[in-house]
């Protein structure tokens, strides 16, 4: 089926490899029938069986498709000797004839997503995320999943499932899970940031392990870099034989085999890259088939030495399937020996890496957001046309094509005149902008221009109609504010300078005092309808009067302040959390709003799998957002971070690094367009290495990462360092 919903047909072949081969020849396709009636077929009739963005579909030998389920996007399929199950948008569905299927989640958590439209609030009950699903090769009825926080174990086929819980880590951030029997059931783990953990739950004292020794480190940490994948091959049926265990990374394209005795990973397959994904470890009796960008690749036992060859039968044809049907194939199963020649069956996930790093068709006007290069432009700069030309000036010499400016700032003042009366009620009006003059001007220069919305932070709603809105104190019974003190001899005085709001408190000790300083900011709800649809109306009508993308910012919970535990959230429903919020609050924008989105994001957050202290979760925000804008500011990491000599190129590790590992966490869903570090910060290493190469080698590594854009940053607006169009053009190290 193509785009406009037709079918196209082919001449019928009698064997599947026949059909592939019609499918690689130009101009060929297939036809699929979506009325067709599943209910006199078995999984017999399905030697291909797909997970796609619409659900999971079933392909017969004549090369004929039909849906098998369309309940959502399934990102992961299995086959077991006794059932098929999916994980997807539902959780867990398991089917023993691919006709019926039955949710398996009793026991997984729940997530609350609120929605608001037309002042009518209602609720979507949601299985939480699971990160990922593994059947005991010994034993289908051992199965193990994972949210991004913990582990889950059934052993009755998901009808029933319990906590393991994970290792106390400081972050969520889960991967993958396997589980094997050593001769006892052991359970493993993979985590963003802290590596693979073991537990054995039927052992006394069962505790998580960790078990990380071999695997290659992220540089200057201690941490192993991500682990993506661990694949369990059945054990040999002879006396004392254990299964064997292999697993891959996510940021550097290495595959592992654990020495269970020694309890340590030896390194079996690497190449040159200096970045690459491995995924999706399909272990057979030949040897491990796995996928990476572009391409799927086949190790063949014995693996030393290693013979490595790619598969690009199987890329082909899983890449015909969007052409013909407009599909996104997300997982492929060919569990027929005869469906592939010479091919033993074939099980893969994670199948969007196929497309990682190429180059692809504008899909929809919302692609003019790619490739754009910009700047920050402080808005008071440009109230008018003298304070606005020198930044003209810097956009034409350095080859940029974008502005970002606030209509909505830190402070929470609109810097516009609202024609929406609503808007007006809720916010207050600063100094604005003419906006029609202004985008007149930029757009008759070809400028793209963004408009900046600073969201939760907001001390002008905070205020309004006795704090009803704002983030609440519940220790004070009032408005939360962030604090922290210090310990200070009486009389030392206060820095008026450094501090926004103080209060000098009383010390045990009646020669000191304590000086508690409250940060620059205030905070609304982030569980509030209402602040969405204040927020979804100011950027409706800034799209309508003109500006081509809005960009969300301060879209998290503040994480500044001892006294955090006495943030109280009035709004929050029963069983949302930090990611149910802001997922909550994307998905009311996206319904809101018909412009390119994009949001502002820790650095951390697009580095590490994880949404900690912030809710800023990309794989789940990557669905209802067009740009992701990471903030991987050098001065902003730990200072030795990645600071291995030679030192000064440090900048460009961050950011080719940073750039390609968000686009990955996000699977390929996202443009990524990082915060370009434009300012000097007082930290020892921009004390020693801060220059206008310092913010060139940035921009260099976003380009050699195959990124789509950048934004210098500088709050001020001075923009003396940023690299010429010919600085850039030709690069010098």
């Amino acid at each position: 089926m193509n785009r406009n919903g037709t079918c196209s047909r082919f001449r019928a072949a009698l064997l599947l490899p026949c059909f592939l081969a019609l499918l690689l020849l130009p101009g060929a396709s297939a036809q699929v029938d979506f009325s067709a009636q599943n209910s006199m077929l078995g999984q017999a009739s399905w030697p291909i069986v797909m997970g796609t963005d619409r659900g999971l579909y079933g392909m017969d030998r004549m090369g004929i498709m039909r849906p098998l389920w369309t309940g959502g996007a399934v990102r992961k399929a299995l086959k077991t000797a006794a059932y098929w199950a999916i994980l997807g948008e539902q959780g867990i569905l398991v089917s023993t004839d691919l006709l019926r299927w039955e949710p398996r989640n009793k026991g997984l958590p729940v997530k609350t997503i609120k929605n608001y439209a037309r002042g009518v609030k209602s609720f979507t009950f949601m299985v939480q995320e699971i990160k990922d699903l593994k059947v005991l090769p010994d034993n289908p009825d051992i199965m193990v999943c994972a949210t991004k926080d913990t582990v889950f174990l059934s052993r009755d086929a998901g009808r029933n499932w319990e906590s393991l819980g994970a290792p106390p880590y400081r972050t969520n951030g889960i991967k993958a899970v396997a589980a094997a029997m050593l001769p006892t059931l052991t359970v493993f783990l993979s985590h963003s940031t802290y590596g693979v953990h073991y537990r054995q739950p039927d052992s006394r004292n069962s505790t998580w392990v960790e078990l990380n020794q071999g695997i290659e480190r992220l540089e200057t940490t201690t941490n192993p870099d991500e682990v993506s994948d661990i694949a369990v091959t059945l054990a040999e049926p002879l006396a004392g034989s254990v299964p064997q265990i292999y697993a891959s990374q996510t940021f550097r394209r290495r595959i592992y085999q654990l020495d269970w005795e020694q309890k340590r990973f030896t390194p079996v397959w690497s190449d040159a890259a200096n970045f690459g994904t491995v995924d999706s470890l399909d272990l057979s009796a030949r040897g491990i088939r796995f996928v990476r960008e572009g391409a799927i690749m086949e190790l063949n036992y014995p693996l030393t030495p290693i013979m490595t060859r790619t598969r690009p039968d199987l890329r082909a044809f899983i890449r015909s399937i969007p052409a013909a049907w407009g599909l996104k194939p997300s997982s492929l199963i060919a569990w027929d020996s005869n469906t592939f020649t010479g091919t033993e069956p074939v099980a893969l996930s994670e199948l969007w890496l196929l497309e990682a790093g190429t180059a692809s068709e504008p899909e929809s006007p919302r692609d003019i957001a790619r490739g754009r290069q910009g700047l920050y432009l402080p808005v008071n700069h440009s109230m008018e046309s003298r304070s606005l030309a020198p930044y003209l000036k810097v956009i034409e010499a350095s080859g940029l094509d974008m502005v970002v400016i606030d209509m909505k700032d830190d402070y929470g003042r609109l810097r516009f005149t609202p024609q929406d009366t609503a808007i007006s009620e809720k916010g207050r009006v600063f100094r604005p902008v003419d906006i029609d003059g202004l985008l007149k001007n930029l757009k008759d220069r070809g400028i793209y221009t963004v408009a900046r919305i600073v969201v939760f932070k907001d001390p002008e709603l905070a205020k309004k109609e006795g704090g009803k809105y704002a983030l609440w104190d519940s220790r004070r019974g009032k408005p939360w504010a962030g604090y922290y003190d210090t310990r200070q001899a009486k009389g030392t005085g206060v820095d008026k300078d450094t501090v926004n709001e103080t209060e000098i408190l009383r010390a045990d000790d009646p020669a000191y005092e304590i000086l508690r300083t409250y940060y620059d900011e205030r905070w609304v709800d982030p569980y509030s309808e209402v602040v969405w649809e204040y927020t979804a109306a100011i950027a409706d009508e800034l799209h309508r009067r003109g500006f081509d993308e809005i960009q969300f910012d301060y879209i998290r919970f503040p994480t500044d302040g001892v006294n955090l535990g006495d943030a109280q959230y009035r709004w929050r429903e029963n069983g949302m959390d930090m990611e149910s919020a802001i997922l909550s609050f994307m998905r009311h924008i996206r319904s809101r709003v018909d412009a390119p989105i994009s949001i502002d994001i820790y650095g951390a957050n697009g580095w590490y799998r994880t949404g900690a202290r912030t809710g800023q979760e990309v794989e789940l925000l990557a669905p209802y957002v067009d740009v992701i804008c990471p903030m991987y500011y050098p001065s902003h990491f730990e200072q030795d971070f990645l600071a291995q000599s030679p030192a000064e190129l440090r900048p460009y590790r961050i950011y080719y690094q940073g750039t390609q590992r968000t686009e990955r966490i996000g699977r390929g869903q996202i443009i990524v367009r990082p915060y370009v570090q434009a300012f000097f910060l007082n930290v020892s290493y921009d004390r020693k290495y801060y220059n206008p190469d310092y913010v060139r080698r940035q921009i260099e590594g976003v380009r050699d990462a195959g990124g789509n854009g950048f934004i210098y940053w500088n709050n001020s607006g001075r923009y003396d360092d940023i690299p010429s169009q010919r600085t850039t053009d030709g690069r010098s190290d």
